[in-house]
């Protein structure tokens, strides 16, 4: 038998791809979007859906998707530039930036903060904050506030000493932005990584609107809520149907440098080519970027390592670098290899999966990465 052609890799790759991707809509997923470029020829594009949604709006595989926690991979880009500029020092303590602001602020440095060494309290465990992440509390908290309301929590542990993954430390990361450049964030990221890399999809959310086609995002209605779910994580606002409520519309007030950006898949791919080739970051700050600390402790240092805003796995196909992003009606995961040429994303427009959607998620994610590299 001859062997396979980069055309028939391609196309059973593709067969695979959308085989998942129907069997978690089978499983209670109501849309999922993939996009694999392997660096060679026209991407891979999937979108399935929920035929209950399709009343709402046809899923494509360029719509516009809340990124969530993605956006601390761009946070820490526009940090490093500083740092490039003078304007900004990874050992700076916080409370250079932000004095007081900060438990700890005298021994937290930017670098704690943007690879989770800090040891701050996660505000989105906060049940204060549940009202603003389930779309009922119109009020936004600004950085100040949820870093007053992080102060009331005992530290985790001592700075620089473990690593624990916190919204929190991005939130005051932005702060530091701001202060640092006198611009908000939504101005430096449109001056700074969406207007010269021409991402016409992609934006610093401030409100609920979005600026073109995007996917429609749901969670259960209260009563199809899996068990095990917190009461006060269980009612979302919005328009209900179909067993769900539709929290397109919702804005998530409370989340900002940690989680604001909306993309698309394929505004993602052209980001992560223009980091990993050194388009938005000089040698010597890609490297700080990737420089790691493990996340499950020194005695297992080669599986899952994160950066500076930015992670790193083994996987059974190549080491790729990711993140993942979860938000109210999004779950977002986009993934690169070290040059940037070869990248992949996968949106689910739900943030709560079935224990039967979470293993086969995991079966995209292998699948993903061996199409990156196939």
């Amino acid at each position: 038998m001859p062997p396979a052609t980069p055309r028939d890799r391609t196309a059973k790759a593709r067969a695979h791809l959308r085989e998942l991707a129907r069997k978690l809509v089978d499983e209670g997923v109501p849309g999922v979007v993939v996009r694999v470029d392997d660096g060679h020829g026209r991407p891979i594009e999937i979108s399935e859906q929920a035929a209950w949604t399709k009343k709402d709006h046809r899923l494509r595989a360029d719509d516009e998707v809340r990124e969530a926690s993605n956006t601390k991979t761009v946070m820490a880009t526009l940090v490093l530039q500083l740092v490039a500029e003078h304007r900004l020092a990874l050992a700076d303590p916080v409370d250079k930036w932000l004095p007081g602001e900060v438990r700890n602020g005298r021994a937290i440095t930017l670098r704690m903060l943007l690879n989770h060494t800090s040891g701050l309290f996660d505000y989105t465990e906060d049940p204060a904050l549940a009202p603003a992440l389930t779309g009922w509390d119109s009020h936004v908290w600004t950085s100040t506030e949820i870093l007053d309301l992080v102060n009331g929590h005992p530290a985790l542990f001592e700075p620089g000493t473990e690593w624990s993954y916190s919204n929190t430390n991005y939130i005051a990361i932005g702060a530091v932005l701001e202060k640092a450049t006198g611009k908000t964030l939504a101005a430096l990221v449109r001056d700074r990584i969406t207007e010269p890399l021409r991402l016409h999809h992609t934006f610093y959310a401030t409100g609920s609107a979005w600026h073109d086609r995007h996917a429609h995002g749901y969670e259960p209605d209260a009563a199809h809520m899996p068990a095990g779910v917190p009461e006060e994580f269980r009612h979302y606002a919005g328009p209900q149907h179909d067993d769900h409520v539709d929290v397109t519309g919702d804005y998530v007030t409370a989340a900002g440098a940690d989680a604001a950006i909306v993309s698309t898949a394929a505004d993602w791919s052209r980001f992560y080519n223009a980091l990993m080739s050194g388009r938005l970051l000089s040698a010597a700050q890609l490297a700080e970027m990737r420089t790691t600390v493990p996340e499950s402790g020194p005695e297992d240092p080669d599986e899952l390592g994160y950066g500076l805003g930015i992670e790193t796995a083994k996987t059974s196909c190549g080491t790729v670098w990711d993140h993942v992003g979860v938000v109210p009606g999004y779950a977002t995961y986009n993934v690169t290899d070290s040059t940037g040429r070869r990248t992949a994303s996968f949106y689910f427009t739900t943030s709560t999966l079935t224990k039967e959607a979470h293993r086969t998620g995991a079966a995209l994610m292998d699948a993903v990465h061996c199409a990156m590299f196939d």
